[in-house]
């Protein structure tokens, strides 16, 4: 018998062994601490969805197999080799980190089993994001597939498991990176100045999860009215429902409930709150709900959790010129400009700690605002914004390319000039990406930290501005709207925004009938050799300075500007650049791999308290 136990101890011994063999970061110039610390085994674990949480799910992250293929040629019999999910094949933390040409395709496959308990639920494949177009099999079967690198996707694959045993995903991707039109934000196969390495392939969370093969509740989306003092709410289903399916509401405060209320499902249905707690960067109450679905016979057929936040952001009147208030005070929104690259996971944190660390750094220097440059993060991200209290400016990311000079030189971004028009776009592009601009509002509606959509930066791959500002609004009416920030302005949306990289920080116009911001200011790079990403390379900031003093010197100089515009020249924001340098940029108030902050956290909050003083 001892000697039966001790043999299967050695065989389960020897399989971990094997399989943390399967799987090594690669070496990469710089890496943060957090990456030292992820395994195949302890992969972003978390539940990805915090609005729409549900009891039954499994996480699929860890180990896949994969293989990289030209285009023109069959599925891999046999596979390259592990690639840890949920990094992109180019990074270090994804044990490929190969470079990835838009002629090839990417492959994975793994194998999972079904819980018991889910016998009689239909199984939903979750992917939360993919760059770029994705093709799913489920045990040999196609089942749908995908195009958009930002956006979460889902099939539902009950009919392609088998009665028992191991079920197989195989995911094939495509991904023209800096070649195609998409939208793909700093991606660029050739990297330099302002463009970084690409990202390819599942770079968020993959999960099954279980739902009533009846009806479940696809979406939540809530709305809330400061002044009416109510929250609207609209349980959303997976199908057209009949009146009798019901959706009970609890509103849950201070974990009490305070509000239940029953309405159709797919119905909005308003419900007031009394002397309700509002949301702030100051004060982030968030209040919790709980969604249950019944049926025509009144039985509970699924449950979901969320919450919502009490908050107004608009642009009113004062003293004559327009200005951003939030919750019917002006309040001076101070950001840095958020990339989210890391140097071991690109796209993807190396943890959740990791994420959460940039967050609430940023809040401790004294921002209370955050725009996320060109990149949608994982849900997760806003659900730590939500909770910590931090304002959002949401950017799309930008897309549509150009061959430079002939076929034999690199694609970029096209882009237009300051006083330039609109650029075309064919109806296909257009139609692409103004369905992921739809996707990234859609999906982020009832998270109360983001206040403002970005849709345009810089010109780049600007076109249809005016029509794109409207559009949002239609569909978004309770946030702001920077048409475009920087470079080619156009008399819509809610602010007027410049970018201004000079030491002397040029002051914006004050239009009638918009704020006024700065979208992008300062940009003070200050290199430190041991936290480089590449030493050889162009490391640059606007104004580049050699030691500390010079930096929080040159910072004091320009910060003192925008203060002096916040008492005297009407501007309502300012958004400075950037939260970490990022491979070739030094720019940042911390290094890249998050271990030197530049300024020291307490002096600059201690800096940044002369906004509160104006």
């Amino acid at each position: 018998m001892l000697k039966t136990i001790f043999g299967i101890a050695v065989m389960v011994s020897c399989s971990a062994l094997l399989k943390a063999q399967q799987w090594r970061m690669q070496p990469v110039s710089l890496s943060t601490e957090w990456a030292q610390k992820v395994t195949p085994q302890n992969v972003w674990q978390q539940y990805p969805r915090p609005q729409l949480k549900r009891q039954a799910w499994m996480n699929l992250n860890g180990l896949w197999d994969y293989s990289i293929v030209p285009q023109n040629k069959p599925a891999p019999e046999k596979y390259d080799g592990k690639i840890l999910v949920p990094f992109c094949v180019e990074s270090a933390l994804s044990g490929v980190k190969k470079a990835f040409s838009p002629r090839e395709r990417l492959y994975y496959k793994r194998s999972f089993k079904i819980p018991d308990g889910w016998k009689g639920k239909d199984v939903v494949l979750n992917f939360d994001a993919v760059d770029w177009s994705a093709a799913v099999w489920v045990n040999g079967a196609w089942v749908g597939a995908h195009k958009g690198a930002y956006d979460r996707f889902s099939f539902n694959i009950t009919a392609y498991l088998k009665a028992s045993g191991a079920q197989e995903i195989v995911v094939a991707v495509d991904d023209p990176s800096s070649e195609g039109t998409q939208a793909r934000g700093k991606q660029q196969l050739s990297q330099h100045g302002i463009w970084y390495t690409p990202v390819s392939g599942i770079w968020q969370t993959v999960w099954l999860e279980a739902v009533s093969g009846d009806a479940w509740i696809s979406e939540v989306r809530t709305a809330t009215d400061i002044d009416k003092g109510t929250v609207s709410i609209i349980p959303l289903a997976n199908r057209p429902l009949r009146p009798d399916y019901v959706a009970v509401v609890d509103i849950i405060a201070g974990g009490k409930r305070i509000q239940t209320v029953r309405t159709p499902a797919n119905k909005q249905v308003e419900i007031p709150l009394e002397q309700a707690k509002l949301w702030s960067p100051e004060s982030p109450y968030l209040y919790d709900l709980q969604l249950t679905l019944l049926n025509k016979e009144g039985k509970e057929i699924d449950r979901v959790s969320s919450y919502f936040g009490m908050r107004k952001i608009s642009v009113e009147t004062k003293d004559g010129l327009k200005y951003i208030f939030l919750n019917n005070k002006p309040v001076f929104q101070y950001g840095t400009l958020d990339q989210g690259w890391w140097p071991d996971g690109l796209h993807t944190p190396p943890s959740e700690e990791a994420m959460i660390f940039d967050i609430v750094k940023t809040k401790e220097m004294g921002f209370n605002m955050i725009r996320k440059h060109i990149k949608v993060e994982p849900d997760l991200w806003y659900y730590h914004c939500d909770q910590l209290g931090m304002l959002v400016w949401q950017d799309m990311p930008s897309g549509m390319a150009i061959e430079q000079n002939g076929n034999d030189k690199p694609f970029h971004l096209q882009h237009v000039g300051r006083n330039g028009p609109d650029l075309h776009r064919d109806a296909e592009s257009a139609a692409q990406f103004e369905w992921e601009l739809r996707r990234m509002i859609d999906q982020h509606y009832s998270m109360p930290s983001i206040v403002t959509w970005i849709p345009l930066n810089e010109g780049w791959g600007q076109y249809a501005t005016a029509r794109l500002a409207k559009t949002i609004k239609m569909l978004d009416s309770t946030r702001l709207v920077n048409a475009v920030s920087g470079w080619a302005l156009r008399p819509v949306g809610d602010m007027l925004d410049i970018h201004t990289y000079q030491t002397t920080v040029d002051t914006p116009p004050l239009p009638k009938d918009r704020a006024s911001v700065i979208g992008e200011f300062g940009g003070i790079g200050y290199p430190l050799e041991a936290h480089l990403w590449n030493p050889s390379m162009r490391n640059w900031g606007y104004q580049t300075y050699q030691s500390a003093p010079e930096l929080l010197k040159n910072y004091k100089h320009k910060f003192d500007q925008i203060v002096e515009m916040k008492k005297n020249k009407g501007l309502s924001a300012a958004v400075y650049t950037q939260t970490t340098d990022v491979e070739g940029e030094v720019n940042g108030l911390m290094t890249y791999d998050r271990k030197v902050i530049k300024i020291p956290v307490q002096q600059l909050k201690e800096i940044h308290a002369a906004l509160n003083n104006e």
